[in-house]
């Protein structure tokens, strides 16, 4: 990975269901390689149950918008010719593309199956609410519009766990799949009793067919799209046995170096950690932990003790590890893990994942370019910006941190020779704060301004000591005034 790397998460939830996103993202991509972003993080190209599909409601893997299904050829985004006019546009600008992956669920079947199953209590999935008996469900995908083309295989019941709706009784619920062997995945989390369902047709991650069809769709994706990575959907849903295996596929069939991350959504140190350790430590996570700490501190304003921003983080436990974000298509208001961070601690969040040394930071697309509509969100484009120069050209080199006062942290780049300017940062949850720092006899008499507000200046004296302050703007980063920005 390129040092001081970042990546776009290059979709929110809101966007028009127009099939022009592959398109719009061509066209910024000049602007994305100038400013700094090195790799995009592309929502999922698989056909879902419409064209208004996210991407997340998936029915078929290996239709990327190019079959006639559901009602539309392009998905959401595109087609799939103008998915592949994107891939090699980045990569011929030197970008890295990384596909999201939904592997917990189907949706969208195209017939309906009879099969033994035993509805279960919606808050503790491991408790039986009735006998077990025959249902109805929609578990019967064979992609008709596809017609077998890339492959052919075909999903029934018996490559489920479980399903939400039994079309006998008209009744919905969630239904257990019964048949020797079958259960609940033991590697998940215990949230309500066993977290295995999440919804639509839950995924057999033990199902050797299912196993041999995902990492079939996986090297295709490589081979077809040339992606460089994937992003994993709804890890805490999907068996950390099988999570491992697909890791270790990836390894030993490719031979290029592709980047694995997932969505695990929990904070807790120690459950992340028992996950990690299931995983062989292959898969890198978002940085959950931090973005509920960005959180608290947006809703307890001064109350908030900066110097615990980072406890309990990934990044601070295993930096290599840590995707650092702010916010994304699930946290922004109106979703289901709706915990966006609100305006009066957005601009220190970027700050914090942008201009520090450890994590790989994701900047979202709807905190780049705003969100109209019902569940508006500002643009933050100018701010971010100009984080992202100063990561590009100032935040290298050794950090040193001053973590000395409850509203006002600081840490200090070193940078790199031979371009060894320093980078002073001040991040505060106050109105105004100081820090007297010294950056040594070498730095005497230099100029440092804030260049996310130049009218801040300081001069150093004959030890090298100067004041840095941070106002209204609530964050600060300083260089020389005679660097070249």
């Amino acid at each position: 990975m390129l040092e001081n790397a970042v990546m776009l998460q290059a979709f929110h939830w809101y966007l028009p269901a127009d099939s022009k996103h592959w398109t719009r993202l061509i066209n910024q991509v000049p602007h994305f390689k100038e400013v700094g972003i090195n790799s995009l993080w592309l929502p999922p190209f698989s056909k879902g149950q419409s064209v208004f599909d996210v991407g997340y409601g998936i029915y078929d893997l290996f239709d990327l918008g190019e079959f006639n299904q559901k009602g539309t050829i392009p998905t959401k985004y595109g087609t799939k010719a103008q998915l592949v006019d994107l891939i090699n546009t980045l990569h011929s600008n030197g970008m890295l593309v990384y596909a999201d992956l939904v592997m917990n669920h189907k949706a969208g079947a195209d017939y309906i199956e009879t099969f033994a199953a035993v509805e279960v209590n919606r808050h503790n999935r491991t408790e039986e609410v009735g006998p077990p008996h025959d249902i109805q469900g929609w578990t019967g995908f064979n992609f008709p519009g596809r017609n077998g083309k890339y492959d052919n295989f075909i999903w029934n019941h018996n490559h489920f766990v479980g399903v939400d709706y039994d079309v006998k009784a008209n009744k919905p619920g969630i239904y257990r799949v019964l048949g020797e062997g079958k259960g609940w995945a033991q590697g998940v989390t215990n949230e309500q009793g066993n977290d295995d369902y999440l919804m639509f047709a839950d995924i057999d991650h033990r199902h050797p067919e299912v196993i041999g069809n995902f990492f079939k769709w996986s090297d295709w994706l490589v081979d077809d799209l040339k992606v460089d990575g994937f992003r994993l959907d709804a890890l805490k849903h999907i068996d950390s046995l099988f999570i491992n295996q697909f890791a270790q596929h990836i390894k030993l069939k490719n031979d290029k170096n592709l980047y694995i991350f997932g969505e695990y959504w929990l904070g807790d140190e120690r459950r992340r950690e028992s996950y990690l350790n299931a995983v062989e430590y292959d898969v890198d996570l978002f940085d959950v932990a931090l973005h509920f700490n960005f959180q608290d501190a947006s809703l307890s304003g001064t109350d908030y003790d900066m110097r615990k921003i980072f406890h309990d983080t990934l990044v601070c436990e295993h930096p290599l590890l840590a995707v650092t974000f702010v916010d994304n298509h699930d946290t922004q208001p109106g979703q289901a893990l709706e915990s966006y961070i609100g305006n009066n601690f957005k601009k220190q969040s970027y700050t914090l994942i942008l201009l520090r040394k450890d994590g790989y930071p994701c900047v979202f697309y709807g905190d780049y370019y705003g969100v109209t509509g019902e569940y508006p969100m500002d643009s933050y484009k100018d701010f971010i910006d100009k984080l992202l120069f100063l990561r590009k050209r100032y935040a290298t080199g050794n950090q040193e941190d001053i973590f000395d006062d409850s509203n006002c942290i600081a840490w200090i780049r070193h940078g790199k020779e031979p371009q060894a300017s320093k980078l002073i940062v001040l991040v505060s949850n106050g109105t105004i704060a100081e820090k007297t720092i010294c950056l040594g006899t070498k730095e005497a008499g230099s100029t440092y301004y804030n260049y996310l507000d130049d009218s801040q200046t300081t001069t150093l004296d004959n030890e090298g000591v100067g004041v840095f302050s941070v106002g209204k703007s609530f964050c600060s980063a300083y260089i020389k005034k005679s660097m070249n920005a």
